[in-house]
C-alpha cells in the first residue's frame, strides 16, 4: 500500500493498462455510464438467479408489502429487504410506527412527491389496491439514478480538487464498483445521500477555489451546507459534514485580526452553512417531538420516555430501544464475524484518512501544487479525512459496524486515495477492487434472498 506521501500521487510511469488506455478519458461521463450499466446488469442478473433457482427469503415482508394478494412483485420484491421495508413502508403511509422514526424521512419524501408528480401528470394511475408496489419500484428508479448521478458528480469533484483527470474517473469508477452492492440498487438512503453529499463537497471545492470573488465563495458554501443537510436527512451520519465548516473556522479564526472584514463575512458563510447541516438532524427530531410529545399529541399517556429526556431524540432513543445501539453494545462474541467481515472496509477507510492526516508537507502528492488550487482545497480534503476516520470509530465503538461497507459509499477520500494506488500500478489497490468486486456480488445473493449481513 502507498504511503502517506504518495497516497494520491498519480504519476505517470507506472500507469496499468487500463488507465492507460486514451479512449477512456476522452468521454468520461459515458465511459463511467457504460461501466455503470455492466455493474447493474451483473448484480441484478444475481437478483434475479436467486428468483429463478429458487432461493426462497426466509422473511416474506416484502412480498407482503409489495402485494397482499400475492399476485404480483417478483423481482422487484428481491430489492426490498431488510431496511428498504422501512422505506417503502413510510413512503406509502408515513410514519406510524415510533421505530420507523429511525429511518431518515429524505426517501420516503422523495418517492411520495415523484409518485404524487406522476399521478398528476396522469402518468401512472392512482394505486387500487393496498399494495407498495408502485413505491418499490419508484425506490428501485430513484436508487439506480441517483448512484449514476453521484459517479458523474464524484468525477467533477475530483477534477475541481486534484486537477487530475484520470485520478478523478478511476475513483469515479470505483464508486460505481462500491461494495455496498445491491444497497445502492434498493429502495436504501445510500445512493441519494451519496449525490447529496459528493454535490455538498463539490460546492464546497468550489468555494474554495473561489477566494478571488467572495460573493460566489460564500454562495457556494452556503450551498453546500444544505445540500448536507438535505443528505443527512437520508443518513443521519450526514451531520459528520458539519466537520468542514468547523475546519475552516478554526482555520479562519486567526486571520480576524489581519481582515477582520473579509474574515468575519467568510465566518458567517461558514456558521449559515454548518447550520443548515445541523438542520438536516434537529428539524426531522423537532417533528417528531411536536408530534408524539406534546400533551395529547400521540394519544398516549404517559408520553414516551425519550421526551423527558433532557435532549429528546427519538432517533437516538430508537436506535439504543429497538437496535440496542451504542458504546460497545454490540462488542459480543456472537458479533465477532460481523466485525471480521467489516474488517477490510474498516481499514481502507482508516488508512486512506490517516495517511492524508499525517501527510507532511514536503511529502505531499507530486502534483499538489497544481491540483490544489488553494490551502483551502488541501484542507477540505483533509477534513473529509477527518470524517472519514470519525465515521470508522463510530462503526466500531458504537454501529451495528457491518453497515461500514455500505455507509462508505457517500465517502470521497478514500475513492481518491484508492484511485492513486490504482494509477501507479500498486498490485494492493488491485487487490482491494476484486475484494470489493467480490464481496458486493456475494452479498447481493444474500440481500435478494433476505440474508444477513444487512
Amino acid at each position: 500500500m502507498a504511503d502517506s506521501g504518495d497516497s494520491l500521487n498519480t504519476k505517470k510511469a507506472k500507469t496499468n493498462t487500463f488507465v492507460a488506455q486514451p479512449h477512456y478519458h476522452d468521454q468520461p461521463y459515458r465511459t463511467i455510464a457504460a461501466a455503470f450499466a455492466a455493474w447493474k446488469v451483473f448484480l441484478f442478473a444475481i437478483a434475479l438467479g436467486c428468483g429463478l433457482l429458487g432461493v426462497d427469503a426466509y422473511d416474506t415482508s416484502a412480498g407482503v408489502l409489495i402485494d397482499p394478494e400475492g399476485k404480483s412483485g417478483g423481482l422487484i420484491s428481491r430489492f426490498v429487504s431488510w431496511d428498504a421495508i422501512y422505506f417503502v413502508s413510510s413512503a406509502k403511509r408515513g410514519y406510524v410506527f415510533e421505530q420507523e422514526w429511525a429511518f431518515g424521512a429524505g426517501l420516503p419524501v422523495v418517492l411520495r412527491g415523484v409518485l404524487r408528480g406522476l399521478r398528476q401528470l396522469n402518468i401512472i394511475a392512482e394505486p387500487e389496491g393496498q399494495g407498495a408496489f408502485p413505491e418499490a419500484l419508484v425506490g428501485i428508479i430513484v436508487a439506480n439514478t441517483a448512484h449514476l448521478l453521484s459517479a458523474f458528480v464524484l468525477f467533477r469533484l475530483g477534477r475541481v480538487v486534484w486537477r487530475d483527470r484520470t485520478l478523478a474517473l478511476v475513483a469515479a469508477l470505483l464508486h460505481v464498483l462500491s461494495p455496498g452492492g445491491l444497497f445502492l440498487s434498493s429502495p436504501y438512503a445510500e445512493s441519494s445521500y451519496a449525490l447529496l453529499a459528493f454535490s455538498g463537497y463539490l460546492l464546497f471545492a468550489l468555494s474554495c477555489a473561489s477566494e478571488s470573488r467572495p460573493l460566489y465563495r460564500d454562495l457556494y458554501l452556503i450551498g453546500a451546507g444544505v445540500l448536507f443537510g438535505l443528505a443527512t436527512l437520508f443518513r443521519s451520519n450526514g451531520i459528520l459534514n458539519g466537520i468542514p465548516f468547523a475546519w475552516e473556522v478554526l482555520r479562519h479564526l486567526p486571520d480576524l485580526s489581519r481582515q477582520p472584514r473579509n474574515t468575519v463575512r467568510r465566518l458567517i458563510a461558514l456558521g449559515v452553512g454548518g447550520l443548515c447541516v445541523a438542520a438536516g438532524s434537529v428539524i426531522p427530531q423537532t417533528i417528531a417531538y411536536l408530534r408524539l410529545c406534546s400533551p395529547g399529541a400521540s394519544g398516549q399517556e404517559p408520553p414516551r420516555p425519550w421526551c423527558q429526556r433532557l435532549l429528546p431524540s427519538i432517533y437516538t432513543f430508537n436506535q439504543e430501544h429497538y437496535w440496542n445501539v451504542g458504546f460497545l453494545r454490540y462488542w459480543t462474541p456472537g458479533n465477532i464475524p460481523l466485525f471480521v467481515l467489516a474488517t477490510p472496509m474498516l481499514a481502507i477507510l482508516v488508512k486512506s484518512g490517516v495517511d492524508q492526516l499525517t501527510a507532511a508537507p514536503s511529502r505531499r502528492p507530486e502534483n499538489a501544487a497544481k491540483s490544489v488550487e488553494s490551502d483551502g482545497l488541501l484542507s477540505l480534503v483533509r477534513s473529509a479525512a477527518a470524517a472519514q476516520v470519525v465515521l470508522a470509530v463510530l462503526a466500531i465503538t458504537n454501529y451495528h459496524v457491518q453497515i461500514i461497507t455500505r455507509i462508505s459509499s457517500g465517502l470521497p477520500l478514500w475513492y481518491w486515495w484508492l484511485a492513486g494506488s490504482l494509477v501507479k500500478g500498486d498490485k494492493m489497490g488491485s487487490h482491494i477492487v476484486k475484494y470489493m468486486v467480490i464481496y458486493a456480488a456475494i452479498q447481493g445473493a444474500l440481500f435478494a434472498s433476505f440474508l444477513p449481513p444487512a
